[in-house]
């Protein structure tokens, strides 16, 4: 495999090299961020980066309520489902240096599977792009007790035991999670490390995110952030312990700020840890010749495609108990919005006018 590596200096100097913008060029930014989060509650931290400077960036709120500690752009966030991101570039690099194919069935990794023939048509392309078929049939085994400490494995486990498919593979979208915890447990066949070292070693060291964790059976305790919902006009912590599924790391184990999320997505840019070819397949539509959706396809390896106007968006939330994400590159412009939360927001109508900001700086400009 050809090696593409760009020095780390690179990196660093690129988000440490941010010019200050006129103040006024972002009050609409600041007030809209301000007006949804409180210095005193859980909040956010967002990001805008632009080429290779973040121009804005403003953290509010806390990180615990019960020590009080203040929200930065350093803080770390659960990412939820970002974090099927990081399995699928992994699954990707793997491919590349021919240690699996993405053709390979789930056979060859569970051989244990109840009914043979489904292990045989699922491939593994069909976990990375949601249209496996595989039913989520996890709680007709696993109660919400049990779920509350179920890793990888057990998350997966249910899927084997099913005995028929929702669907023929590639012929529609199913959003799941389980199929990320299977892709993750294939990491760990193939390399015969735990995943999340894989994770460490193959993305986090290179694309300079020397504080993002990622879930390993226990609840990483220090310099994360809580999450909280609001129940009965009262913040009640949910996260590790209190909401089923934080222990199965697959599909939601990675940990990570506003700040290194921006050097993730520099790091992608650079081809830094993925070949620009593989990268640019990724980010691309998967059309799979049965496609029976009346919705056409939308998804390639991991990453949702979408339209803004008529600027392609590459993005993924992420929601886990309170945890709410946002995180949006337009590659096109060379800009990335993320957003980090420790409590529900309007996610959607939040991007929407963040885009509509965007738009109105003439970023999104097709001149």
């Amino acid at each position: 495999m050809k090696k593409f590596t760009w020095p780390l200096v690179i990196i660093f100097f690129a988000l440490g090299c941010a010019q200050k913008q006129p103040v006024d060029q972002f009050k609409e930014l600041d007030e809209l961020f301000s007006q949804e989060f409180k210095i005193n509650e859980p909040g956010g931290s967002i990001i805008i980066l632009k080429d290779e400077q973040i121009v804005f960036s403003k953290s509010i709120g806390v990180a615990d309520i019960s020590t009080g500690e203040a929200i930065t752009s350093k803080t770390l966030f659960n990412t939820g489902s970002i974090s099927k991101t990081f399995v699928s570039n992994a699954i990707l690099m793997l491919a590349d240096e021919g240690k699996l194919s993405l053709n390979d069935s789930l056979y060859k990794y569970f051989p244990s599977f109840k009914n043979k023939s489904i292990a045989q048509k699922v491939k593994i392309h069909h976990l990375l792009t949601h249209t496996s078929g595989l039913p989520d049939n996890r709680r007709e085994f696993l109660d919400s007790v049990a779920l509350l400490t179920a890793k990888d494995r057990q998350n997966f486990a249910p899927l084997m035991l099913c005995d028929s498919l929702l669907f023929e593979p590639g012929s529609r979208f199913e959003y799941s999670n389980p199929a990320f915890n299977g892709l993750a447990l294939i990491i760990e066949q193939v390399t015969g490390k735990k995943w999340q070292e894989v994770i460490v070693e193959k993305i986090f060291k290179p694309s300079s995110m020397p504080t993002s964790k990622i879930t390993d059976g226990p609840y990483p305790q220090e310099g994360v952030a809580h999450a909280y919902l609001q129940i009965n006009g009262k913040y009640v912590e949910k996260d590790f312990g209190e909401e089923p599924t934080f222990a199965a790391a697959g599909n939601g184990g990675v940990w990570s700020s506003a700040e290194e999320l921006a050097n993730y997505e520099l790091a992608i840019r650079k081809s830094v840890f993925l070949n620009p070819e593989v990268l640019k397949r990724s980010r691309t539509i998967t059309h799979y010749p049965n496609w029976k959706s009346e919705i056409p396809a939308f998804i390639g390896y991991s990453w949702f495609i979408e339209k803004y106007d008529s600027i392609q968006l590459i993005a993924h939330t992420g929601t886990q108990g309170g945890f709410y994400a946002d995180y949006v590159s337009i590659p096109e412009k060379k800009l990335l919005y993320v957003i980090l939360c420790n409590r529900p927001f309007p996610r959607e109508a939040f991007r929407e006018k963040v885009l509509s900001y965007l738009k109105s700086q003439n970023w999104l400009s097709s001149l």
